[in-house]
């Protein structure tokens, strides 16, 4: 039998967050209004569960829309049911002086991975984008997200956005596409008809690549300044 000893919890020290996106401002005023009057039974693991459940759903909602299109319209709903959960359970642990830095930060991106997966998965089997890009926009994905949890270990803050954009950003603009989507499933440009998430996909895929090469570049330079060979 091998004994687990607990690990320790002096000396850790959390990242500073890091966040510039368009509606940081007013979004950190909207959680704080919410969290100081939440009700005393709502817990940040629920709200982190919540999360999951409404990203979980909206890749449910999006295989759905291959035969009932209104289902775009459930999809914004998870998508706004997920933005509460994800982004109010780490305003209201520090509301309420709870916080659990290791496994807040843990727990909250392991829903996250598992939580794009689960999306991607959805949008993929809903017909209104081929499989490519969504497993190229998964990827891009997974790719931007090592690098920012790497940059938080080894430069010691984490950027919850990339310049203006952040994850409600990218909740808007899904669901500004959902409403487009109840239209037509189609975009024409240079006289090709093509799906409209296929060409917002690859857009999105091909940015966040690129920034992911670009942020990775700039890091890989300010640590090999930080630890120059003797």
């Amino acid at each position: 039998m091998i004994e687990t000893k607990p690990l320790p919890t002096t000396g850790f020290i959390s990242a500073p967050r890091i966040h510039q996106a368009l509606t940081a401002a007013a979004e950190k005023r909207a959680l704080h209004w919410m969290a100081e009057r939440a009700p005393r039974w709502l817990t940040s693991d629920q709200l982190t569960a919540i999360g999951l459940a409404a990203q979980i759903g909206a890749g449910l909602a999006y295989a759905l829309a291959r035969t009932h299109r209104l289902a775009l319209l459930a999809v914004i709903l998870c998508l706004a049911l997920n933005w509460f959960g994800d982004s109010m359970d780490g305003t209201l642990a520090r509301i309420r002086q709870q916080q659990r830095p290791r496994y807040g930060f843990y727990v909250d991106h392991m829903v996250d991975v598992f939580g794009a997966t689960a999306l991607m998965t959805g949008l993929g089997c809903s017909g209104l984008v081929h499989w490519q890009t969504a497993i190229a926009m998964l990827v891009a994905f997974l790719l931007l997200s090592c690098e920012s949890y790497l940059a938080t270990y080894t430069l010691g803050r984490f950027e919850l956005s990339q310049g203006l954009f952040g994850p409600t950003e990218i909740r808007l603009l899904l669901a500004a596409g959902n409403l487009a989507l109840l239209h037509s499933p189609y975009v024409t440009v240079l006289h090709r008809r093509m799906l409209l998430f296929d060409l917002g996909g690859a857009i999105g895929a091909a940015c966040m690549l690129g920034l992911a090469l670009v942020v990775t570049a700039r890091h890989t330079a300010q640590l090999y300044r930080q630890e120059p060979l003797a």
